[in-house]
Order: structure tokens, then sequence, then C-alpha cells
């Protein structure tokens, strides 16, 4: 059997096995989605969202990339959090990096990873928001670890400069936006960063006319 059709025959055996647990399983699923968090998450395989929150399908709606960026002119991004927010009313965003993210390890080094330049580029203009600070760390891991956390803080930032969350926080005083860091060692997430709905932002990245 090839390893794309063990993958096949798994979901049968998950299928039936859902079904004989709870015969009405798939029918509340075609028919409602209701999540209350948007998850904003690294593509990185060890990292599934529903598996590291025990949450079913239909719980939490996902969007996943590389080291789990909001970079404003990305209208992947953009539609899912526009669709999360003001159709779907998700009352949390998440935000969650990881612990030896490659994506932040490579933004960190000085190589020619061809196209996945432009991407990283963003990483590194949060080294350099925070270069004195990381720069100072001797230890290598910790210095990846701390960037991964400040990646993610510099990420619910750029949430909160969209016009989609301010328009929300204006009309309906959500959703609330959260930074976690999740440890591939233990299976446990570090809350790091909380921004209740509302929260004054620098000046500059607020819209006065929505």
């Amino acid at each position: 059997m090839q390893s794309y059709e063990r993958l096949l025959a798994d979901n049968k055996v998950w299928a039936r096995e859902k079904l004989a647990v709870d015969p009405e399983y798939f029918n509340r699923l075609v028919h409602v989605q209701n999540p209350e968090f948007l998850w904003i998450g690294c593509s990185d395989s060890r990292v599934p969202a529903n598996e590291i929150t025990g949450t079913q399908p239909g719980e939490i709606f996902v969007h996943r990339n590389i080291a789990n960026m909001v970079v404003h002119t990305d209208l992947n991004l953009l539609s899912v959090l526009q669709y999360a927010v003001e159709v779907l009313k998700v009352k949390h965003i998440i935000v969650c990096g990881h612990y030896g993210c490659g994506g932040v390890k490579a933004a960190m080094t000085n190589h020619n990873f061809g196209i996945i330049n432009k991407w990283i580029r963003n990483i590194k203009d949060v080294h350099r928001f925070h270069r004195e600070e990381v720069d100072a760390i001797t230890d290598e891991k910790q210095q990846l670890n701390r960037m991964i956390e400040l990646n993610v803080q510099e990420q619910v930032l750029n949430l909160a400069k969209t016009s989609i969350i301010q328009k929300a926080w204006k009309e309906r005083n959500v959703p609330h936006l959260h930074g976690w860091v999740y440890d591939l060692q233990d299976g446990l997430i570090k809350p790091i960063q909380e921004m209740q709905a509302g929260t004054h932002i620098d000046a500059l990245y607020e819209f006065d006319d929505l």
C-alpha cells in the first residue's frame, strides 16, 4: 500500500469509528459552522490546532502559514480574517507559534533561501525591531526561542493594525487577541500576549473613519 493510500484507508476507519460512537456526528457538521476561535498558526506538521487544544472539528477556524505571520499584503490571510470576524463572528483570535520554528530560525541567518526570502523578510523586520534584546542573548537556542515569542507578539499587533479588527472592536467589542507559543518538547502552550478588544495602539495605525 502506498503512503497516500494509507491515508484514504485510515480515513474510512476514522469515519466508521465516529459514526459508531455518534451516528449524528457528520450531520451536525454539515449544517453548522459556529467556531468561537480563529487560529493563525505555523504550517509545521507537528502543530495541528485541533490536536494540541483537544478540540473537535467545527470549534476552531484555522489559517496556517510559515511562522504564523500576519502580513498586511497577504490576501489569503486577510480573506480568512475578514470571513472569521465578519461572517463567523469569532470571539477570539489566537496567533500560535512554536519553539524551534524553522521559519524564524531561517530568518535569523543570512542564507539565500530563494522565493521564501520574500516571506521571511517580514521576520527579519521583527528581529530589527528588537535587535538589542535579541542580540544580547548569547545562548543560540534561547535566542531563537525569544525571537519566536517576539514574532508572535508582533503578529498580534499586526492584527490590531487591520481595519477588519478595528471595525469589529468599534461595533461589537470583539474579538480578543491572544499570542501563544507551543512547546514541542512537552506539548504545552505558553500564553505570552493578550490584547483585549478596544486596546489602543500607536495612533499612527488607528483608523478614525470606521
